[in-house]
């Protein structure tokens, strides 16, 4: 498909704003996200607030400590419309009804649990959209970020950093309660193909030299030169490369990580006429060598 055409809605990154202090360390983090108010500011912003756990509230309405749930993956914004991308398979228990939520930070306040309507998802390549009901980038109110998208074809050595939330308790989650984060820094390894629906063909995925935790499905891995996003974590890999180790009688703990490139999302995005941001580019080193 090409850029002219209806379904590529790519959006082209906004000028810099002037590098202070915190923008060096935002960029080795692999980070370029805007946040929700009057002027997007490099320096206020982090990877973290881009990244929202999906969960379903136990509760009919919230207690002292607020809404009890339940924890499945992680989604994180991709634009200020509310768009986020996960894994599909976070959504596997909803398949059947009920509705997903995502827990969205707030300013001065606890997190507080919205509605994730689900807009599509490619159980193929294990990817799915989600639209945040209210969006939070229309309020004031929530300390959210969307990270832009980077379709990189030349993945094979480079330094990565993968960025998830989960609760503090698994078994005993609040949404009162702020989540903790976990980042995971490494190197891309190779690409591996394996079956990802049971029903469907094979699809590709890139194995990371650090292992995988569960609860970190759908989490963005971003790419540590180009500030993109280049791939979502895939746990069920994960699950199946567990079992392997186990039968096998190995140690789990050294069963490299696996993620979905992210072009199979923006093939799904490019479907849904949903528009999606690139990295912003890294202007050239200015040469310091004397003049001739």
């Amino acid at each position: 498909m090409d850029q002219g055409s209806p379904g590529f809605r790519r959006m082209l990154p906004k000028p810099k704003s002037a590098s202070r202090i915190l923008a060096a360390l935002l960029l080795f983090l692999g980070c370029s996200s805007v946040r929700s108010g009057s002027k997007p500011s490099q320096d206020e912003t982090s990877l973290s607030e881009a990244v929202c756990p999906i969960v379903y509230p136990d509760d009919q309405s919230p207690g002292a400590r607020g809404y009890h749930y339940t924890f499945f993956g992680n989604a994180f914004f991709i634009n200020d419309q509310g768009y986020l991308l996960t894994a599909a398979h976070v959504l596997e228990m909803f398949r059947d009804g009920g509705q997903p939520y995502i827990l969205v930070n707030r300013l001065n306040a606890p997190p507080r649990v919205i509605k994730a309507e689900v807009i599509a998802q490619d159980a193929t390549h294990d990817v799915a959209i989600l639209r945040a009901t209210p969006n939070p980038f229309r309020s004031g109110n929530y300390r959210v970020a969307h990270v832009p998208l980077a379709d990189e074809p030349s993945l094979v050595g480079k330094a990565v950093l993968a960025v998830s939330l989960h609760p503090a308790r698994l078994r005993d989650a609040h949404s009162f309660e702020w989540p903790r984060q976990d980042l995971s820094a490494g190197q891309v390894l190779r690409f591996e193909s394996t079956v990802l629906d049971k029903s469907g063909p094979p699809s590709d995925v890139f194995i990371l030299s650090h292992p995988v935790m569960r609860g970190q499905s759908g989490s963005p891995v971003v790419a540590l030169d180009s500030h993109g996003v280049v791939g979502l974590i895939e746990g069920r890999w994960l699950r199946e490369s567990v079992a392997s180790a186990a039968s096998d009688g190995s140690q789990t703990s050294s069963v490299p990580g696996a993620a979905v490139p992210i072009h199979h999302a923006i093939t799904l995005l490019q479907q849904h006429d949903i528009s999606w941001h690139a990295p912003e580019a890294i202007p050239p080193k200015e040469s310091t060598s004397p003049e001739l």
